[in-house]
């Protein structure tokens, strides 16, 4: 009997253990479950990833090459020498009779020593000029042939102050600008051979039309100078357009293309 009840009594304390275990375990299940409800992990929040932003490449500015400007030089100056020794070489040149009629008139050329300008080739250019279409010969007023001795009159190119000697024995002052016509021929200043004049439009190879065809007529006995005949109208070869053209234009030939003479009023 005494033994029955010791062994409930251990049953009993057994059971009493158990289920003392039981409620510790079931009380630490329940701090653990409250822990972890107390610690709530917060939500990770992803940060915004900032846009890439795609680098625009800077666009590459075309750079026209500027233009390299063409400096033309000036024109070379023509030197002219002032003076020269006051001799002179012929040119040793002859050519055919030109000219439709009139009086036959023999002329050599003539140019100062020591100047750039060739005796024979401005011998073959005034020889050209007197049988060009528009001048004397071409319409009856005198014949002219090129010789190198026995000439009626000389063609002489001079320095200017050599033309002004020569013009100045006749009575003329030239100022070292200008030509004359002596009782022995043309004087040519060299400087207007070379240059031409300011008052004239064309080059100087034209402007020697006008020197001969001027000088050339006063051998022919055109004694009296002209005027201007109008303005815009062609000035008169005999017309002294170096001193000024007075409404005129500038011209350097005795006759139109169409042949008609070209006039103006006599100078008193």
């Amino acid at each position: 009997m005494r033994v029955g009840r010791l062994l409930s009594v251990v049953g009993l304390a057994v059971v009493a253990l158990g289920g003392g275990v039981g409620l510790a375990h079931y009380q630490s299940q329940r701090t653990d479950t409250a822990a972890a409800a107390t610690r709530t992990t917060a939500p990770e929040t992803d940060a915004p990833t900032p846009e890439k932003t795609t680098a625009k490449p800077t666009p590459t500015k075309t750079v026209k090459p500027t233009p390299t400007k063409t400096v033309k030089p000036p024109p070379k100056k023509t030197e002219v020498p002032l003076s020269g020794p006051g001799t002179f070489t012929t040119a040793q040149a002859s050519g055919a009779v030109v000219g439709t009629g009139g009086t036959l008139r023999r002329y050599r050329v003539q140019v100062e020593d020591g100047v750039d300008v060739s005796a024979h080739q401005a011998a073959q250019e005034i020889q050209a000029i007197l049988a060009h279409p528009r001048g004397w010969a071409a319409h009856g007023r005198g014949r002219f042939q090129l010789v190198s001795s026995n000439a009626d009159f000389v063609i002489r190119i001079a320095t200017p102050a050599t033309a002004d000697k020569l013009c100045l024995a006749n009575g003329m002052d030239t100022h070292g600008e200008l030509n004359c016509e002596t009782t022995s021929g043309v004087v040519v200043n060299l400087k207007r051979w070379m240059t031409g004049s300011p008052t004239f439009a064309g080059p100087p190879s034209e402007y020697r039309h006008l020197i001969i065809n001027h000088e050339v007529g006063h051998e022919i006995g055109l004694r009296t100078h002209m005027s201007c005949p109008g303005p815009g109208k062609p000035a008169p070869v005999m017309m002294q357009q170096i001193k000024g053209l007075h409404g005129c234009v500038s011209n350097a030939y005795p006759y139109t293309e169409g042949g008609s003479y070209i006039t103006g009023p006599l100078v008193s």
